[in-house]
């Protein structure tokens, strides 16, 4: 019997060091070539970590949440044969992260320190009682499907991302036979004194080392405007009962995606990147649109390429197509970088009013909010139309008010007269 050792692998761009987000193994497992080890996350993306070889796993090389080297070791697997190290060279294996929450000290991108055994013990069953005021983690997708089912959140036990609740976690909660009405009463008010400490680690931490980089480094304002859609609503409506079949149906999105590409021919200075460590703003002719999508491990921006050259049909496809891979953890680097303008929604769940963070180094970010149906005074009668509003964000280091209130407002009568989306 040999040793195998897998390193850290040169991820590529320049990258000396990655944070190791998650294990698929443990110590004592048999694997099998290409089956996936570990997961690694980039500034950009999550990269998984296939296994080079069959055997058996003899150690690992650091704890979820440890910023490693490219060329330090990942992994030791024993192998037939000699492998690719001597019996002297290897490794002490390193003990298991335990599975529940534990304290993290710092989140500078430095090793941690060993992690303290968990102060509570976490439900094992498909079901756990939380605080009715508790809200649980969840994506939008999986609060939606939740709703649908009639399945109260707070009792589902989440096997995500610090608890996160995934799909997976409703069907066994339903595969258990649980329903409302066979929760506990007495557990909806008994008192609770447990914690629970999360590690910010994987794509949680990059999430707040960017946002907290965004706030610090650009001058951040937002415009907010109201938008009468009930136009642009009623062509989608009739697009898709006449050509949803055999096209795919639309959803907004598409024709917001057109209305960015109309509007910026006229405000170019909006699709742009500004480097404020070479004071050089950098404008581009193409129009690649960052899709904010929300997914089981945190937000991420797939990017739709060239949507300048795209049909509303093609920027549909290509949307579901990014969303799809992004919240599957799928989505490739190049697929999660180098947007111009991005354009950020919640859907349903969207609001009245946000203050979206821009995506450096872009200088706009466009948010969407919900839809509602709301009396309106047109001609002096009074009338139901359907209005929404873009609340925006810009970087005032480089998009003054004035341009960005008109920016907005060419955006808003593109919609509202939806024909001159089409108009060259």
């Amino acid at each position: 019997m040999g040793t195998h050792v897998i390193k850290m692998p040169d991820i590529g761009e320049g990258i000396a060091e990655v944070e190791l987000s998650q294990w698929h193994v443990k110590v004592g497992d048999m694997v099998v070539e290409d089956q996936v080890l570990a997961d690694v996350m980039t500034d950009k993306a999550m990269v998984d970590i296939p296994s080079p070889v069959h055997g058996k796993v003899i150690a690992l090389g650091g704890q979820p949440g440890e910023v490693m080297a490219v060329g330090s070791v990942l992994i030791s697997i024993e192998v037939e044969g000699a492998g690719n190290v001597k019996e002297s060279a290897q490794p002490a294996p390193v003990k298991e992260a335990p599975v529940a929450a534990v304290k993290v000290e710092a989140v500078a991108e430095s090793k941690p320190a060993a992690a303290p055994a968990p102060k509570a013990a976490v439900c094992q069953g498909p079901m756990v009682a939380r605080e009715a005021d508790e809200r649980p983690l969840a994506s939008p997708a999986v609060r939606k499907h939740a709703l649908d089912l009639g399945i109260q959140l707070r009792l589902v036990r989440g096997t995500g991302p610090a608890g996160r609740i995934l799909h997976e976690d409703l069907e066994a909660y339903l595969a258990q036979g649980q329903s409302n009405a066979s929760a506990p009463v007495a557990a909806a008010y008994a008192q609770r004194t447990d914690e629970q400490q999360i590690p910010v680690i994987g794509m949680r931490r990059k999430i707040a080392q960017r946002m907290q980089d965004a706030t610090q480094r650009a001058a951040h304002f937002s415009y907010v405007e109201e938008i009468d859609v009930t136009a642009v609503e009623e062509l989608r409506a009739h697009l898709n009962e006449k050509h949803g079949a055999t096209r795919g149906k639309l959803t907004l999105l598409p024709f917001l995606v057109r209305a960015l590409v109309v509007a910026l021919r006229d405000f170019p200075q909006m699709n742009a990147r500004y480097d404020d460590e070479a004071q050089v703003i950098t404008r581009l002719g193409a129009v690649h649109v960052g899709v904010a999508t929300q997914s089981d491990v945190g937000l991420m921006v797939p990017v739709v390429r060239h949507a300048e050259a795209r049909s509303l049909w093609d920027s549909a496809t290509e949307i579901a197509r990014l969303a799809s891979a992004a919240r599957n953890g799928k989505a490739s680097r190049d697929e999660l970088s180098g947007s111009t303008i991005t354009l950020t929604s919640l859907g349903a769940l969207g609001g009245i009013v946000s203050t979206p963070v821009l995506n450096l180094p872009e200088v706009a970010i466009v948010g969407v909010n919900k839809i509602v149906e709301r009396p309106m005074v047109i001609k002096g009668q009074i009338v139901i139309r359907k209005m929404m509003n873009l609340s925006s964000s810009f970087d005032h280091r480089v998009v003054d008010g004035m341009d960005a209130a008109l920016f907005i407002q060419a955006i808003r009568g593109l919609l509202e007269q939806p024909a001159t989306l089409f108009v060259e």
